[in-house]
């Protein structure tokens, strides 16, 4: 049996309480309940009705339910077009929580990694399926990611086409109840196919990154001081003195790049 503040439409401000949010109203000072404050956010930012709506899978039994119910006394509409629903993160393979000491925020997740590889680890999994996080689930998306970002860099810059037959694979991959792993699978598949020019491999890559938005096509600086080390490591490997050349290769990694050696030379990426 469920409370009964949690269907109501107002909720009355307690004389010992100070809140931030309240209003007078023709019943007295408080607040909406949270599903009022979902419909009459949607409605003024959004319209009624949107198109999509997001959310847990704990939200199917009360609140989305509620808003639908609220939209329709008020608007005469259902509130969205298509419901989302996630389904729960776990760490470890067991439920989140902070009394098991296994509890995350993104704040502690990019002290330690890339926030793009998260957002890659969530693509790589369905939202209809439980995501398990872990540190190693997280290396190996940043592992990947960085593979990905480095495959992409390595494509001519020059102007490039749209291919039509991987852009309607991948098309038709996230109009498939958005299946984004399918889509990077698209993805990965146009990298290893020798029959697209690269420069075509680029430009239907960055038109992917539209929907799959990892920064793909992001321009890297390389700072002078990174050249430099780059250019000692050089000279020092065609005297043959590699301790020194690793000692430059070490110090390149420190300040957050990498060098990787190549026919004509080498070339400097971002970590």
């Amino acid at each position: 049996k469920k409370n009964a503040t949690d269907f109501a439409l107002w909720k009355f401000s307690r004389p010992d309480e100070n809140r931030q949010m309240e209003w007078s109203s023709p019943w007295g000072v408080g607040f909406p309940g949270w599903h009022t404050e979902c419909v009459v956010m949607s409605q003024k930012h959004l319209g009624v009705p949107f198109d999509i709506h997001c959310g847990g899978i704990d939200h199917i039994e009360i609140h989305h339910p509620n808003e639908i119910a609220q939209s329709k006394a008020a608007f005469g509409k259902n509130p969205a077009n298509f419901w989302m629903h996630g389904e729960f993160l776990t760490v470890k393979k067991e439920k989140m929580s902070k009394s098991k000491g296994n509890f995350y925020t993104l704040k502690d997740i990019t002290k330690q990694f890339n926030p793009l590889a998260y957002r890659y680890l969530c693509l790589n999994s369905h939202y209809r399926s439980k995501m398990n996080f872990s540190e190693e689930a997280m290396q190996g998306a940043e592992n990947s990611l960085q593979k990905l970002t480095d495959r992409v860099q390595d494509l001519p810059s020059k102007p490039g086409e749209i291919s039509n037959e991987y852009k309607k694979k991948f098309i038709e991959a996230v109009n498939d109840d958005l299946n984004t792993p399918q889509g990077l699978k698209v993805a990965w598949n146009l990298l290893k196919d020798k029959s697209v020019k690269p420069e075509d491999k680029r430009a239907t890559i960055i038109d992917f990154d539209k929907i799959l938005n990892l920064d793909l096509n992001k321009k890297i600086e390389i700072p002078k001081a990174v050249k430099e080390l780059a250019e000692k490591r050089k000279e020092f490997r065609k005297k043959g003195e590699y301790e020194k050349a690793d000692k430059m290769r070490r110090e390149i990694d420190n300040l957050g790049y990498r060098v990787k050696d190549v026919e004509d030379g080498y070339k400097l990426k971002q970590k």
